[in-house]
This record gives C-alpha cells, structure tokens and sequence, in this order.
C-alpha cells in the first residue's frame, strides 16, 4: 500500500518559515501529481498546493500564494512544503496527498502547523 507520512510541523512565530516534509513508501511516486492541503478547527479542507509529477508546474491557493513554495524530489519519493512569511491563519492540519488519475487517491496524517502571533 502507498503510505504518506508528513513531518516538520510545529509552533512557529508569525513571520517565520517552516518546511514540511511527506515522505512516500510503498511505491514510486514520481509518475503523480502530488499536493498539500490544510484543515483549521471548524474550517473546511483547504488547497495549499500543487506540484506536476516531474515538478515543472505548480500551482498554490491563493492565500498562500507567493509564501509558500511545493517541490519534490523524486529520487527521495518526497514532496516538500516550503512556507514562509507565516501568519496566525495559516494555523491547521496539513496533509500531503498523491493523484491518482482523476482523484486525490493517497493521504498522509497530518501534520500540524501552529503560528503565533
């Protein structure tokens, strides 16, 4: 089975950076599009980020769009989550997911994320 482990999160200040890891076994992953998503208390599921199977197209939320930074290495099987200039709401659960097809087929955990401010 393909197996998702984020890594990284903590408790940070507003304006500082974290980077998030998530770590795939089970299989290769190098072929799916990967992406980071992230759930506050109450809040709905939110997209953060996106990243092409060869890493050449990103795409991010708009709210973190310009902070935070998705790349891979493939060679590793593990996607990365760069953030930068943190805000209190970027707060939340993040979890790493893998495409499959036409769906979001393989998730992590979590793995959460505080920034104080």
């Amino acid at each position: 089975q393909v197996q998702l482990v984020e890594s990284g999160g903590g408790l940070v200040q507003a304006g500082g950076s974290l980077r998030l890891s998530c770590a795939a076994s089970g299989r290769a992953l190098s072929s799916n599009f990967m992406g980071w998503f992230r759930q506050a208390p109450g809040k709905e599921r939110e997209f953060v980020a996106l990243i092409s199977s060869n890493g050449g197209g990103t795409a991010y939320g708009d709210s973190v769009k310009g902070r935070f930074a998705i790349y891979r290495d493939n060679a590793k099987n593990t996607v990365y989550l760069q953030m930068n200039s943190l805000k209190p709401e970027d707060t939340g659960v993040y979890y790493c997911a893998a495409r499959d097809f036409s769906a979001w087929a393989y998730w992590g955990q979590g793995t959460q994320v505080t920034v104080s401010s």
